[in-house]
């Protein structure tokens, strides 16, 4: 598996470029983190005037982190005329001005000014002095131009593969034109006007019915600054899809227990004394009621419910049953169910009324005649002992009558 940006699978770009001379380097870290950096950006000729704790260095070879054929290669000289004797155009990279008449230039012009000597297949040399005071006088002398940065100047010096990788940089961006190595995957095509119309259209009708826009005279400039938001992110079709999946999921919690219902538990568990006492369907065939009841239930479980869910969704012996909760059977609302299985699993509230229990008794009787297998679970018995109900539910479910 490759590295942060490390991948041998890939070729290694082969160019020609200046030559990185480095004069009496001290450090052999300095010399492999130099390596690295020259690998980074295509440089691979490297030349060493004698190194101060000789060469080869087992340091500079740890800071190279993989740049070994680049050091394999690096030439060593005793002096520095002879390190750029066979080069026609040599820089002086140095933090300090020396007071010498030759001109100055930077890291980008420096590039320029190198190109058209490598096309042309000549030699050239970029020089880079000592850690501790850079390049002397005289061998600044040496150079056809003077090359230094615009940095801090009350903090001039760079370290040595800092300032390599700046020239380095500033070469392989002009030779490559600045391509980057890759782009952004183009893994959606962008969303289609009429894909975002229907999204907004969709959006704008749930916050309508919240109440969102308030006040009514100022809904038709939220409504733009709404649209404007997603216009500027240029969402592709997945983004569209995946928004209004959100939407769809806050508005209709179809993900099991909302958190955030209207009702907490005791408030939820009244409503369900409520409904079972005076009939939660609506008439034979009329669906709509039912499923907008269901979706109420669903959004404001009770405690008890809300542990049995949050149990069978994380207990692998549920998993897999297909068990989906607040889901009408007809035209009755069944606490949890499971069509693969045919299966009911009804939480009995504790003091239920007379005509609460008769409806229950009614709804059960139902279900069976269809070919349901109805579980009774007492809503204080979850809470009180919860793995004790699991551990009978997942027999009865293992163990079918």
């Amino acid at each position: 598996m490759p590295g942060a940006g490390t991948d041998k699978t890939k070729n290694w770009i082969e160019t020609s470029g200046p030559i990185i001379v480095l004069v009496e380097p001290q450090l052999g870290e300095n010399i492999g983190a130099t390596a690295r950096v020259m690998a980074n950006f295509a440089l691979n000729r490297l030349r060493l005037v004698k190194p101060r704790d000789g060469w080869p260095n087992i340091h500079a070879r740890r800071a190279a982190s993989g740049a070994d054929r680049i050091l394999e290669a690096a030439a060593l000289f005793d002096t520095l005329e002879a390190a750029i004797a066979d080069c026609t155009l040599v820089l002086a990279a140095t933090a300090r001005a020396h007071d010498q008449a030759k001109p100055v230039i930077g890291p980008d012009a420096a590039a320029g000014l190198l190109a058209p000597h490598v096309a042309a297949g000549e030699r050239v040399a970029v020089l880079f002095g000592r850690e501790r005071y850079g390049l002397e006088n005289h061998e600044v002398a040496l150079a056809d131009r003077i090359l230094t940065f615009p940095v801090n100047p009350a903090f001039a010096s760079l370290n040595l593969a800092q300032a390599v990788a700046v020239v380095a940089y500033e070469w392989f961006k002009l030779a490559c034109g600045g391509a980057l190595p890759f782009a952004m995957p183009q893994k959606s095509e962008p969303a289609g006007k009429q894909q975002l119309q229907a999204f907004f259209a969709n959006l704008e009708r749930q916050l309508d019915q919240i109440e969102y826009f308030r006040p009514l005279d100022k809904r038709a400039t939220m409504v733009v600054n709404l649209r404007n938001i997603f216009a500027r992110m240029q969402p592709t079709q997945q983004d569209i899809q995946t928004l209004h999946g959100i939407v769809v999921a806050l508005t209709e919690g179809r993900k099991g227990p909302a958190r955030g219902g209207v009702l907490d538990g005791e408030e939820a568990k009244a409503l369900r004394a409520l409904l079972a006492e005076y009939g939660q369907g609506g008439a034979p065939g009329d669906r709509g009621p039912v499923r907008g009841l269901a979706r109420l239930l669903r959004r404001n479980p009770t405690d008890a419910e809300r542990l049995l869910w949050d149990a069978f969704t994380n207990d692998r012996r549920f998993a897999g049953k297909g068990i989906k909760r607040q889901v009408p059977v007809g035209t009755h609302i069944t606490d949890f169910v499971s069509f693969p299985l045919r299966l009911v699993i009804d939480v009995v509230p504790a003091h239920e009324t007379t005509a609460a229990a008769k409806a229950r008794a009614e709804r059960r009787a139902w279900l069976s005649e269809r070919g349901y297998r109805v579980l009774d679970v007492d809503a204080s018995a979850i809470e009180a002992d919860l793995p004790r109900v699991l551990d009978r539910l997942a027999e009865a479910i293992r163990t079918p009558d």
